[in-house]
């Protein structure tokens, strides 16, 4: 079989296709033919050798978390799946049910367990979700991270009620997902971009308010005049440093940041002042629990909500996809086919 490889240097230009042995799957183990790949900002960071939960040894990794596969062959005791399912592989393989722990979080596909960026792939039983009939293999690859983040955010950590206002930065994976998300739950939602034409791609799909943060870069104040002066209630906080500030100017009394992502950068300033004076409450965020994954896949089979797939691009041409990521050419996923 082949698969990707990525070692120090790192880079780009340090992502190869390599022969590797065919996989055979051991007691409670599963293999998988992969379909596709979806691209997180977790990967482009872990290929540049900027992720914190790298190998120390400097590698080599096999990259991506979110993938679509079909199970060729199980193990002996494993019960959950049986050849021919189509299944998605779990971010955190370890991560069943309740709060996060070390233990769980330390189960992340990608590193330090290898990823899904490979024809064949072993992973444990637990580590796998039979998914929805309805969706390509495409659109079920860009699940287990970008959606479950959203849908932890939305649905397990906060307390929304229907019509609370949602603010979503960008029209990254994770926000586009949180849009269908709130949309559907009856939450008012304020969007983010820089670009006219994905902010209205986005009203097009439900956005009630939108902000170019490009042309108005205070769109905190646009999200106080959507809620007369109040507040959002949640907002999904992907850009970090270069946002928090004005995540901090929008949201309400009691209100509740998600912090999921440092795409605008990891420093910045940060009013702890406002954070006290206001009562609100700011949690980091990583992904969620397989329980967490099967709950969302319902909602979105009850909804029939479209994963919104923007790029699509052969699995071998996975430079391709990242020079794409990294210049902001996506409206929510960009996924790689096998």
């Amino acid at each position: 079989m082949r698969a990707l490889s990525v070692t120090e240097p790192w880079g780009l230009d340090a992502i190869e296709v390599v022969e590797a042995p065919d996989p055979a799957p051991g007691p409670g183990e599963v293999l998988v033919r992969m379909r596709a790949v979806s691209l997180n900002y977790r990967d482009m960071l872990m290929v540049n050798g900027m992720y914190p939960r790298g190998p120390a040894t400097g590698g080599p990794i096999t990259p991506f978390s979110d993938g679509c596969g079909v199970v060729e062959a199980v193990g002996p005791g494993v019960t959950r799946v049986a050849v021919g399912d189509r299944v998605a592989t779990m971010f955190f393989q370890n991560w069943i049910s309740g709060p996060p722990t070390l233990e769980k979080l330390s189960s992340s596909l990608g590193s330090p367990i290898p990823g899904a960026g490979r024809e064949l792939a072993v992973f444990g039983q637990e580590g796998l979700s039979k998914v929805l009939g309805f969706l390509s293999d495409q659109q079920v690859a860009t699940l287990a991270c970008a959606a479950l983040t959203a849908w932890r955010a939305l649905f397990e950590d906060a307390d929304l009620r229907p019509g609370d206002t949602v603010v979503l930065q960008g029209t990254g994976g994770v926000s586009i997902f949180g849009l269908q998300f709130a949309h559907a739950a009856g939450h008012r939602t304020v969007i983010t971009s820089s670009s006219d034409d994905k902010l209205a791609r986005a009203k097009a799909m439900g956005a009630d308010h939108l902000a170019n943060y490009r042309q108005d870069p205070e769109w905190a104040k646009v999200v106080r005049a959507a809620t007369g002066g109040i507040g959002a209630d949640l907002i999904i906080e992907v850009g970090g440093g270069g946002t928090i500030e004005q995540s901090m100017r929008a949201i309400r009394i009691g209100g509740h940041v998600a912090i999921v992502g440092v795409v605008a950068g990891l420093g910045g300033g940060f009013n702890t002042a406002a954070l006290i004076g206001n009562s609100a409450r700011l949690q980091g965020l990583s992904v969620g629990s397989r329980d967490m994954f099967e709950a969302m896949c319902r909602f979105i089979d009850l909804h029939r909500i479209q994963p919104v797939v923007d790029k699509l691009f052969p699995w071998t041409e996975v430079k391709a996809a990242f020079s794409a990521m990294q210049g902001g050419e996506h409206f929510g996923k960009i996924v790689l086919e096998f």
